[in-house]
């Protein structure tokens, strides 16, 4: 029966590939994701609604392939003596796709609108961002509670909505008093954004459908994709057809090496790979008995065989060391690292104040169902636990379920599998992000960490201006994360994906990478050349 459900879901997302709008765009880009993708930019904050977000909304810098930030919707900027204060002077004349002109006002409401709804990126700002102002039409002004070093790159996360358009779709009454829902019920199939592609249609259950914005501000080269279109399925078959069929340009990077492997065989099909700046991880409950142990969970991180799953289960991936992929600007060189040994795993498990009662703590693995060699990796971990007598359950979940249970701490599970990136290209970022207080209810910590110290480290280390002297903190931030042992730090991923290389220019195949999550697929950047791909349907 489920074999028959697959056969139907792929039959039904080629359907739709092929009788929906791809057929009349000349240039499109399409490409598979795990689902499911928010675009609202105070909800998204995972790797395909990022994606979405870069396309549709413009921010007041960008990154360059260093990750260091450039003037885009700013011109320029300014930080007072005290470190307090930026001011940013807007370019004139960029137009949202309704055509009214973004203001300072528009970047003041977004940032206000961030920080009132809490979600997405907005842990980034919650207790810094004080209060914005905008003095003039093309100046806004960030008054900050204290000093924020990454604050530039940071901004890389505020996405710049049109003010009047949101406000007049607000629902009254809702959750955020005077500004009723803020707009998110009609955000959650519209956009709201000056970038380079707009939103044509969404079904949010299967894919998203951008235009490009033809008058964009920034000069469009004529082979830029002009429709730039996010499916929802990471299916091998349905990908592998599509692909053969020159109906899909781009594939997920969740794809099975076995799935590459045929993809690389199709003519005109390549497979790219580079370190992306994202790991692997095990996260470890650290509030819910047995994983609540310290002893228990270095037995696990002990008995785990690292250097099995980059060989065989991720090619050209490397194993881990510590809580930072080793490209990530702050990373520490020389963290300690957990290793397999058994004889080690086996003394600490006797610390354990479970020890002897192991029959009594089964624990419980969920890999997300979207990435099927996540199951290899929580099949071999069961399989090195049951040689210390650990007992492992490994569920299947999909990503969206994901999502919902590691929101509270009560339905969290002993360890959920995941993968992650910095948000800015600092270590500092990823650190928060996974291990901070504020970010405990996100789909980003399973360890419900929720350790003061390390709260205070990082607050330290953000509020040092001097990058260098930032990074030295970061520095013992991850050996203080190492010896806590709240995660299992599996491999730094090699991003692998397949794509159409005879007729689509893809900067991040050639190397000219934006080191950010959301940065790899950024349409604009990208070429298509139609003529080259009716050569191969021929």
């Amino acid at each position: 029966m489920k074999t028959v459900i697959k056969l139907l879901a792929c039959i039904g997302i080629i359907v739709l590939v092929s009788s929906g709008s791809a057929l009349a765009a000349e240039r499109p880009l399409r490409t598979s994701w795990a689902w499911p993708t928010y675009i609202d930019p105070a909800v998204g904050s995972d790797y395909s609604s990022t994606h979405a977000l870069v396309n549709i909304y413009d921010t007041l810098a960008f990154p360059d392939t260093n990750g260091d930030p450039q003037p885009h919707v700013a011109t320029s900027w300014s930080l007072s003596d005290d470190n307090l204060v930026w001011t940013f002077k807007l370019r004139p004349g960029i137009k949202f796709h309704d055509g009214s002109e973004l203001t300072a006002e528009d970047v003041k409401f977004s940032m206000e609108r961030l920080l009132a709804i809490g979600q997405g990126y907005a842990h980034i700002f919650v207790g810094t961002v004080d209060r914005v102002e905008a003095p003039d039409k093309y100046t806004v002004v960030f008054h900050l509670k204290k000093p924020f070093g990454p604050f530039l790159s940071a901004l890389y996360r505020l996405y710049i909505l049109n003010k009047d358009l949101v406000m007049a779709h607000i629902k009254k009454p809702g959750p955020y008093g005077e500004m009723g829902d803020y707009g998110k019920k009609w955000l959650v199939t519209h956009d709201a954004g000056s970038g380079p592609y707009k939103v044509k249609k969404f079904k949010v259950e299967e894919r998203l459908v951008l235009e490009l914005v033809p008058d964009y501000w920034l000069p469009l080269d004529p082979n830029v994709p002009d429709e730039f279109i996010m499916l929802g399925t990471t299916e091998a078959a349905t990908v592998r057809t599509l692909m053969s069929r020159r109906e899909l340009e781009v594939s997920d990077q969740w794809q099975t090496d076995e799935a590459l492997q045929a993809l690389d065989k199709i003519k005109g099909v390549d497979v790219f790979q580079g370190f992306s700046g994202g790991e692997f991880y095990f996260m470890i409950h650290t509030k819910k008995p047995p994983t609540d142990c310290i002893h228990f969970r270095k037995a696990m991180a002990y008995a785990f065989d690292y250097e099995t799953v980059p060989k065989y289960l991720f090619p050209g991936s490397v194993v881990s060391r510590g809580p930072i992929p080793h490209v990530v600007p702050g990373f520490n060189p020389n963290v300690y690292q957990y290793k397999r040994d058994l004889a080690k795993a086996k003394e600490e498990l006797k610390k354990s104040k479970y020890y002897g009662k192991l029959d009594q703590y089964p624990i419980e693995v969920h890999w997300v169902a979207e990435v099927p060699d996540e199951e290899k990796v929580a099949l071999m971990f069961m399989s090195n636990m049951a040689e210390i007598g650990i007992n492992v359950k490994v569920v299947k979940v999909p990503w969206m379920s994901v999502v919902e249970e590691t929101a509270a701490i009560d339905t969290s599970p002993h360890i959920v599998t995941i993968f992650d990136q910095p948000h800015y290209p600092e270590a500092i970022s990823l650190l928060e992000a996974r291990y901070g207080s504020s970010s405990a209810a996100t789909w980003e910590q399973n360890e419900w960490l929720m350790d003061k110290k390390f709260d205070e480290m990082i607050k330290d280390a953000l509020e040092t201006v001097d990058r260098k002297k930032r990074f030295e903190k970061c520095y013992k931030i991850q050996d203080y994360i190492v010896d806590l042992c709240p995660t299992l730090f599996i491999f730094d991923q090699a991003l692998r994906q397949a794509y159409q290389s005879a007729y689509v220019d893809w900067p991040e195949a050639k190397g000219e990478r934006i080191p950010i999550m959301g940065y790899s697929l950024v349409g604009r950047l990208m070429k298509v050349f139609p003529e080259k791909r009716a050569e191969l349907l021929k």
